[in-house]
């Protein structure tokens, strides 16, 4: 059994993300992606029917810079994908790296009970659930 077969989402990926309001401009989002260290902003929910969203850096590039937008006046739920793929922490990461090539995605907000609690990347599932422990030191 190769140690990918048994490692969860819940081991790979980061607790470090961004939740920020659909009604921001692209350039108040990007002053937070910046602070926070972050490739990807969660869009949070309006309400509890409501489903988060994502934008990825490359999405502020095509959608704001390339279509020649102002970042000021742009706001983040014009260019955001919603409702994100999200996955669940459970879930083994060979099936979140099928999951991602099926949709072209390369990364996803995790969700555990409704909630955000971190997100999950390509560069996740390979750096860190690929390699064995005694690899690490």
């Amino acid at each position: 059994m190769n140690r990918h077969d048994s490692v969860r989402v819940r081991d790979v990926m980061t607790d470090t993300y961004a939740l920020v309001d659909g009604l921001m401009t692209v350039y108040e989002a990007i002053r937070i992606a910046k602070q926070q260290q972050v490739k990807a902003l969660i869009v949070n929910k309006r309400h509890d029917d409501d489903e988060f969203g994502i934008v990825l850096m490359n999405d502020i590039a095509k959608k704001v810079l390339a279509s020649n937008r102002s970042s000021k006046r742009t706001n983040i739920y014009e260019i955001m994908t919603k409702p994100a793929l999200s996955v669940d922490p459970e879930m083994k990461v060979k099936y979140c790296a099928r999951l991602f090539e099926r949709f072209g995605i390369s990364r996803a907000p995790v969700i555990e009970h409704g909630k955000v609690i971190g997100m999950v990347s390509y560069n996740n599932i390979v750096v860190n659930g690929m390699l064995e422990e005694d690899d690490l030191e």
